[in-house]
């Protein structure tokens, strides 16, 4: 091999490519089973093109690290007339952890390789009312417990992802601005992991939208009902937030602040934003705008310390019973919600606009009048073939996004997980 400059590489070099050439074929190896689901080596060898004797190396070095394990004999005989044996993903050596601040609750989820759960936690908290360095306590707590649980299945953490419900620079792990909260210039990344005690694993953060955004786009994607190929997600709490998918890629914009669609001005005789504007479109169609049209103040499904969940059942408790002011309220925040969602399917053009957060809990009664909205005010023929959908992640969508980021990170680099003789995560 030759150098542009006419030299031979040096053996470092040498040494250096096929260190990262075997980094890149673990890679092709692991994303292919999980994509495909479970393969034969020869298999994964047909259809990744690499050598067989290539691909049992890979594997077996997977299988060592526990990424992969032997599974079943495959049905069919394979070109020696024998069944070949069947690799497939071994969820446990290692785990992502999502951990997400909202305006009212914490929450914490560990994912494993596989996508099971290994421990899952929300915490009603009156965030909003608390200082940052209070809140970050409490959340450490929570990233402690499910590192722990991590640890106890003889797991590996890969990495915890914060979602939070504002501006954020992702590379530098600050957060500029989350109006809700009364958050500016929060340095989270650093906070946390001096709470955290300067762990070996990453600890990155995101806006929640996007990572729910992430987490519906892995839902949507293996399901049967049509192309999913570009979604936009509207997650409702107190605040909205907006992720917007394509192909797999998370749209940022130029600066990483894309999606504070909760923020577009649709409503000018509105009421006063939390971000100090007035008129925007959460006003209209955020939890409290619901609840404050189907409930007097003293209402206790107003009461920020009960769980969220609690207090939706109580509003779907009222809808089902056919409360008069309950379904005016729901029918005006689906209206609503149809015209700021008409204006991303104009822009966007999506195949799936996803309802997350509350609105998916309430969706029964938001969609019809969303989607009559959206029929009326999208100029493409059909609502320009964009559907509605309730995603079924509920309030879990941005930790599940979380721990999935932590866990890609795997998936590009499977060298990231260590191993022992016993093929034990280190």
């Amino acid at each position: 091999m030759m150098l542009s400059d006419g030299s031979r590489p040096g053996r470092g070099v040498v040494a250096a490519d096929h260190v990262s050439l075997r980094r890149n074929n673990l890679s092709v190896v692991l994303r292919h089973v999980r994509e495909m689901g479970s393969r034969s080596r020869a298999r994964i060898a047909a259809d990744t093109g690499l050598n067989k004797a290539t691909v049992s190396s890979l594997v077996a070095e997977l299988v060592e690290r526990g990424l992969l394990r032997d599974g079943r004999a495959e049905s069919e005989r394979g070109a020696l007339g024998r069944p070949g044996q069947l690799v497939e993903l071994d969820g446990s050596a290692v785990c992502g952890v999502g951990a997400e601040i909202n305006v009212d609750y914490l929450a914490v989820t560990a994912l494993d390789l596989s996508g099971v759960t290994v421990i899952e936690r929300r915490v009603p908290l009156d965030v909003a009312h608390l200082d940052p360095g209070t809140t970050l306590d409490q959340l450490a707590e929570l990233i402690r417990e499910a590192v722990t649980a991590v640890h106890t299945r003889g797991g590996q953490t890969a990495g915890v992802t914060l979602a939070v419900p504002g501006l954020v620079q992702s590379a530098t792990g600050l957060l500029k601005l989350a109006p809700n909260l009364g958050w500016t210039e929060v340095p989270v990344v650093g906070e946390m992991r001096a709470r955290l005690g300067d762990p070996s694993y990453p600890v990155r953060v995101d806006n929640e939208a996007n990572l729910a955004a992430l987490a519906a786009y892995s839902e949507l994607k293996g399901g049967a009902e049509g192309k999913a190929e570009d979604i936009v997600l509207l997650t409702g709490a107190v605040g909205v937030g907006g992720g917007m998918v394509t192909g797999g890629h998370l749209l940022r914009g130029g600066h990483g602040f894309s999606g504070e669609v909760g923020h577009m001005p649709v409503a000018p005789a509105g009421g006063i934003c939390g971000c100090g504007r007035t008129g925007c479109w959460e006003t209209v169609v955020g939890l409290t705008a619901l609840l404050n049209k189907a409930t007097d103040p003293d209402d206790p499904v107003r009461d920020p310390s009960l769980d969220v969940e609690q207090r939706l059942a109580e509003i779907t408790r009222r809808a089902d019973a056919g409360g008069a002011r309950t379904l005016r309220a729901l029918a005006d925040v689906g209206t609503w919600l149809g015209i700021g969602g008409a204006i991303l399917v104009n822009i966007l053009n999506p195949d799936v606009l996803v309802l997350g957060g509350y609105f998916a809990v309430l969706g029964p009664w938001l969609k019809e009048p969303l989607e009559s909205a959206i029929r009326d005010r999208v100029i493409a023929p059909d609502g320009g073939g964009c559907r509605v959908v309730q995603s079924e992640l509920g309030f879990t969508a941005a930790v599940r996004g979380g721990a999935q980021i932590s866990l890609d990170q795997v998936f590009l680099d499977p060298t990231l997980v260590g191993r022992d003789a016993a093929g034990v995560a280190q």
